[in-house]
């Protein structure tokens, strides 16, 4: 065993440096030796160092010398771990290894400097010299470098730094470049995560300004069937193709086509305004079927027939608005423009609050003005119409000034045949299939809640209720799991690519943990504050509608558990690029929401239907879940980190139990004492949701759940306690 080296002497420190003199001889004499303070490169030069201790390929001063820290520069403050100490355990791996498998197959590599040598040739700016090269070069005489120079350049502060002798500094390498692209993506993810985000909120009180001027009875379930017509017919016909299998080709064509893709974004860009301005045609002549085949209640009432008829003649051409936004915002994804498309939506929801907004001023909130069916007046429908078509013009027409700064100018190009638009078709088969499945289900439902809405008498029982339920339920799962997945994803992808089902399971089972503890204490917080959260946000519309829709939320509420597993566990096949699964998992889904919706409809009484229904989604979701599970584990090799997930999920149930139950009682107290208004209402959420959330940290604290003592250190991390 070699001695340690000692910097200030040169040698070693028990005498020779090959550790074969003894110590009673004398030291060899070095005849070309000199004194450490008549060198002035060696002089204290190691002792200042700050890279001594964490380089690991400086053991010799040659070597170290020589290293040229130019063309490899150290990593960033922080970026290399500290080195580890003998006879110590060593640190958990990223991803488990799989027992059954003998050979693992490696992680990926990090992108940053290696973990094992901070300072690891890079093969991409590593040049290798071989014996011919040095043969061949003999004769040249060799350009003088100062070896010694980046011993001075990390001296700085501490003694005159030494110039490079030549002013041009080596090429950086490519590090840097991805950094930047890195930091780009992350810029880019940011924007359209912040526009999302912005949309659903003003998408939230969208809803909330049309219930305030159109109620919850059967004016308000019209208008909402109008409404629904448009988004129902785009996505049966032209949505669902259009997202999944021409989307993916024009940006292919962008990257292939010598014209960047051009010609090919024209064409499809021309193709969806001649097949939507058709589709346009054909379901503003037959609005009266479509109303009769969304909901044979409001078909079979004349007034509200003539309502709904009208609203829907003002709002299906926003389908023509919709495919347009679509294919413009994905030719500017193509180009590198993200932003465009995620906050021109805000556009919409900003005009359509106006126009309601100015409704409301002009005849009052529908708790005020008892408007309904037969006492709204034309001009008050008209505005309503030209208001909401108006929201989707603005959003589609926004989108053309982005283009022309990308240079992108629109020519209708009719030459479709011959160029893959046909062929194309044929890829769409499993995600419509899917879309109908899905939009099945949405129509038997909303068959059943205006049935029921209108049987039971009472406002706050129909598909309005229903509707605006269910957006407040599913915000959590917009923010909250597509945000930990939208990290997990690229990981996911990459492992399933990789063929590495250990980390595709740990991902799952990390997105799926994470994402519960906010989800489950959510889930049961709209099950203990359901009631006063609605009647906060829905009163204007009255007290009673506003009632009935917090016992809906109530029951949408523990169906948001499996309704977020399955996002993720989703995630997991679209990762193995398989669409077939989820297709028949969305059968499954829709098919049990629809039989015990229906269920719901014939045994529970009117008033109490659709509180039902609402239950009945959550179950369906659970249904779903059981079986994407087990289709997953078997894909995955029999393992899916069942126990650890199902274990967490339990505790963090048994852990929101008592801080419901005490919420729960101090809203139905003070709802009972201050009244049933807004409030009350509000006064019942603040001490509801503190006593809750201090409960349930508390119990989860007492049960060391892991996943929550990590989230509170990252975000006192961040917070920079």
């Amino acid at each position: 065993m070699n001695a340690p080296y000692d910097g200030d002497r040169g040698q070693s420190a028990g005498g020779d440096p090959a550790g074969q003199v003894p110590p009673s001889a004398p030291p060899a004499q070095d005849p070309y030796a000199q004194s450490p303070a008549q060198d002035p490169y060696v002089q204290e030069a190691y002792n200042r160092d700050p890279y001594w201790s964490q380089d690991l390929s400086a053991q010799d001063p040659v070597t170290e010398a020589l290293y040229d820290r130019a063309s490899h520069p150290p990593p960033p403050p922080g970026a290399y771990p500290d080195p580890q100490r003998l006879y110590e355990q060593p640190p958990a791996q990223q991803y488990a290894p799989d027992p059954r498998i003998w050979a693992q197959t490696p992680p990926p590599e990090p992108s940053g400097p290696s973990r094992r040598l901070p300072y690891g040739d890079d093969p991409r700016t590593t040049q290798y010299t071989g014996v011919d090269d040095l043969v061949s070069s003999a004769g040249d005489e060799p350009p003088q470098q100062d070896a010694f120079a980046h011993l001075y350049r990390d001296q700085q502060g501490t003694g005159q730094m030494l110039t490079d002798p030549e002013p041009k500094a080596a090429p950086a390498p490519p590090a840097p470049k991805k950094q930047s692209k890195a930091a780009g993506l992350l810029k880019s993810s940011a924007v359209m995560a912040a526009g999302t985000l912005v949309s659903r909120l003003t998408g939230f009180v969208r809803s909330l300004v049309i219930t305030a001027a159109l109620g919850a009875a059967l004016l308000g379930d019209s208008f909402t069937v109008a409404y629904t017509l448009p988004t129902m017919i785009y996505i049966l016909t032209v949505g669902g193709g259009l997202n999944s299998v021409f989307v993916p080709q024009l940006v292919r064509a962008m990257k292939n086509d010598e014209d960047g893709g051009i010609a090919y974004a024209n064409r499809l860009l021309t193709l969806v305004m001649v097949a939507l301005g058709a589709i346009v045609a054909l379901a503003v002549f037959g609005a009266p079927l479509l109303v009769r085949l969304m909901s044979d209640t409001i078909a079979g009432d004349p007034a509200a027939n003539n309502v709904a008829v009208t609203f829907a003649r003002y709002c299906l051409p926003t389908i023509f608005f919709m495919g347009v936004h679509v294919v413009m915002g994905q030719i500017l994804n193509a180009r590198g423009k993200f932003g465009a498309m995620m906050w021109t939506p805000v556009l919409n929801n900003i005009v359509m609050i106006c126009t309601f907004g100015l409704f409301i001023w002009v005849y009052g909130t529908a708790a005020d003005s008892d408007m309904t069916v037969r006492t709204i007046p034309a001009d008050g429908v008209r505005l309503l119409g030209i208001g909401t078509l108006l929201g989707l013009a603005v959003q589609a027409l926004a989108m053309i000034p982005y283009l022309r700064d990308t240079g992108f100018r629109f020519r209708p190009r009719f030459d479709w045949k011959g160029h893959g638009l046909g062929k194309t078709v044929k890829l769409a088969k499993w995600t419509v299939l899917f879309v109908l499945a899905n939009q099945a289900g949405v129509l038997v439902v909303t068959q059943l809640a205006t049935a029921a809405g209108e049987a039971s008498g009472k406002d706050g029982t129909g598909i309005l209720a229903y509707s605006n339920a269910q957006l407040i339920w599913g915000m959590p799962q917009a923010i909250i799991t597509v945000s930990v997945m939208a990290a997990l994803l690229p990981r996911i992808s990459r492992a399933a690519h990789d063929g590495d089902p250990g980390a595709v399971r740990d991902d799952i089972s990390q997105g799926l943990r994470n994402s519960a503890v906010a989800i489950v204490p959510v889930a049961f917080a709209f099950l203990s504050l359901g009631v006063p959260m609605s009647i906060l946000m829905f009163s204007s519309s009255g007290l009673e509608s506003a009632r009935s829709m917090g016992f809906i939320l109530m029951a949408f509420a523990l169906g948001l558990i499996p309704y977020s597993v399955q996002y993720v566990v989703l995630r997991g096949f679209y990762a193995y690029e398989d669409t077939r699964t989820p297709f028949y998992n969305t059968v499954i889904v829709a098919v049990v929401n629809a039989a015990a919706s229906a269920g719901c409809y014939v045994v529970l009484p009117a008033r109490w239907a659709v509180v039902g229904m609402a239950a009945s989604y959550g179950l369906a979701y659970a249904v779903g879940v059981g079986i994407a599970w087990r289709r997953l584990r078997k894909r995955l090799g029999g393992d899916l980190d069942g126990g650890r997930v199902m274990r967490t999920y339990a505790r963090l149930c048994l852990a929101s139990v008592p801080g419901a139950l005490v919420a729960g009682g101090i809203a139905y107290l003070v709802l009972q004492g201050l009244g049933g208004g807004a409030l009350a209402s509000l006064v019942a959420l603040v001490g509801g949701g503190i006593a809750l959330l201090g409960l349930f940290f508390v119990a989860a604290k007492k049960m060391r759940i892991e996943e929550l003592n990590s989230m509170v250190g990252m975000v006192r991390g961040r917070l920079g306690r």
